[in-house]
């Protein structure tokens, strides 16, 4: 699978529960001028492309289209990793972030065994 941009739209669809499908999504929250962001990208579309994480959605969204997302996820800065979980039925979405790393990787913020850790404890 790649990893799809989403439009603050789609990401607000995602978050206030209007997906109505159970259905795990991982976002890449990340920015324009952000170089961790820019070098995490390879290996972000790398991890969505495994056949463990077939049945997972991985998207990235843009934080300069919607600043006050790290706010209200209460994350800060970027890159963030989130998982999201969205059901069939009337159940709030359950959104958990990645937090930052102890000892970050000065190329990437992130190791991929971090975000790999990260999707099987919430999964």
């Amino acid at each position: 699978m790649s990893v799809k941009r989403l439009s603050r739209t789609s990401l607000m669809k995602i978050l206030d529960g209007q997906v109505k499908e159970d259905a795990i999504c991982v976002v890449k929250f990340y920015s324009n001028g952000c170089h961790l962001c820019h070098n995490l990208k390879d290996y972000y579309e790398e991890l969505s492309g495994k056949s463990d994480y077939e049945n997972m959605h991985f998207f990235a969204f843009n934080v300069d289209n919607m600043p006050e997302i790290e706010k209200q996820l209460r994350f800060n800065g970027v890159p963030t990793i989130s998982l999201v979980k969205t059901y069939a039925d009337d159940t709030e979405p359950k959104v958990t972030i990645l937090h930052d790393p102890t000892e970050p990787n000065e190329k990437t913020w992130y190791r991929i065994k971090d975000i790999v850790s990260f999707i099987k404890e919430n999964t």
